[in-house]
């Protein structure tokens, strides 16, 4: 599209190209169709899930969720603070109210400090409705210690896993935990649909709740008929065709996402204060192995006599983006007087994370010039390189 090396490009190639070609020569350029079943289909198994429902976007998969999970006006929804904004909007939607629980040093909601804001909420008659962990840039969170939390007080569990599409903990996908899990294929993902996204349940009610919200909510009758609201939430047929080409794909684009993580911890082991965020990762035989969506640095300026801004600014001179990590939600205006359980982790990762071209479409000459900008910079701050 343009000279400037991307963080997280699309990475299509002849595969999505017959695919789509394939979608509209059958006819079925409409939402919905056999592209749409055998997406869902090929999702499920992927995943370990019983049912897979392809929506518009990961968006749709979080609101619907909440909305099958009963979450509506004056409930307390309990989330981690550093996400996407998409996170906290979908809890908006439904009327309740995102209540923040800071994350850990894996950048993922903290099991003890939600454990302590249930305390505190159950002190003041709040009713917590559900629980929406995050699985930040492919890192899966501890899901059984956050289930067994929100499962001793009867709370259902919604994971965010939008960024974790591959990655696993203790074996099993991280669209397999909680209650459901929300997906999403935005252009910028591990594997996209242009946009689009996916809720995952082994609840043959939910799935069949999800589908009925996600197509107006109408009832079974020739002409239009609806008892409720409902919403246009649902995947074309022609870009649940390019799912599943990506989805075919997945697993080679997770590995050549895994040799940028290896070439940045190369790149920076010799840099003082700057360590690759969230190593090691399914290297060590730990539990977790993310799906290296997006490969981060964390820098601590006072020994690398840089900050994560500078470092940014020069390479968005150089024609390659990198962006600081999610700023926390309980940051944000717009959650201004929303409550907040915070140590204060996610505000230091925001500080010092930075994010890197992690694409698996990245070039061989894109991944010289990223060297060369990088070598430069350290340089030109008389850091070893």
């Amino acid at each position: 599209m343009n000279d400037r090396i991307l963080m997280s490009s699309p990475d299509t190639g002849q595969a999505e190209e017959e695919a789509l070609v394939r979608a509209i020569r059958s006819g079925w350029v409409a939402p919905l169709g056999p592209e749409v079943d055998a997406f869902e289909t090929e999702l499920a198994n992927y995943t370990g899930r019983q049912h897979a429902v392809a929506l518009s976007s990961g968006t749709a998969a979080l609101h619907l969720g909440l909305i099958a999970l009963g979450v509506g006006p004056g409930d307390a929804v309990l989330t981690s603070t550093m996400t996407f904004a998409a996170t906290a909007n979908s809890i908006v939607y439904t009327g309740a109210e995102p209540v923040f629980v800071d994350c850990d040093d894996t950048g993922n909601l903290d099991p003890e400090l939600l454990e302590e804001a249930f305390v505190v909420l159950g002190r003041e008659n709040r009713t917590v409705k559900a629980v929406v962990p995050v699985d930040l840039f492919g890192k899966v969170a501890d899901h059984e210690r956050i289930h067994a939390i929100a499962a001793s007080r009867g709370v259902p569990v919604l994971s965010d896993a939008a960024e974790s599409l591959g990655a696993t903990r203790n074996g099993r996908s991280s669209a397999a935990f909680g209650e459901a899990a929300a997906l999403s294929f935005n252009g910028n993902k591990i594997m996209t649909t242009s946009g689009g996204g996916a809720l995952l349940t082994d609840d043959a009610a939910m799935a069949g709740r999800i589908r009925y919200l996600a197509t107006q909510a109408r009832q079974p009758k020739a002409h239009y008929e609806h008892t409720e609201i409902g919403y246009n939430y649902r995947l074309s047929n022609v870009l649940a065709a390019l799912g599943r080409a990506q989805l075919g794909r997945l697993d080679s684009m997770i590995e050549r996402r895994r040799s940028m993580r290896a070439y940045y911890r190369e790149l920076f082991t010799p840099v003082p204060g700057v360590t690759v965020f969230g190593e090691p990762s399914g290297v060590d035989g730990g539990p977790t192995r993310d799906n290296f969506w997006l490969s981060s640095i964390l820098i601590n300026s006072e020994r690398s006599r840089f900050t994560s801004d500078e470092l940014r600014c020069s390479l968005a001179a150089a024609g390659i983006e990198a962006r600081p990590f999610w700023k926390p939600m309980h940051l944000q205006p717009v959650h201004a007087y929303a409550r907040a359980f915070i140590h204060g982790v996610s505000e230091r990762l925001f500080r010092d994370g930075l994010s890197l071209p992690s694409g698996s479409a990245l070039s061989s000459d894109q991944i010289e010039s990223i060297d060369i900008a990088v070598t430069q910079f350290l340089r030109g701050n008389r850091v070893a390189a």
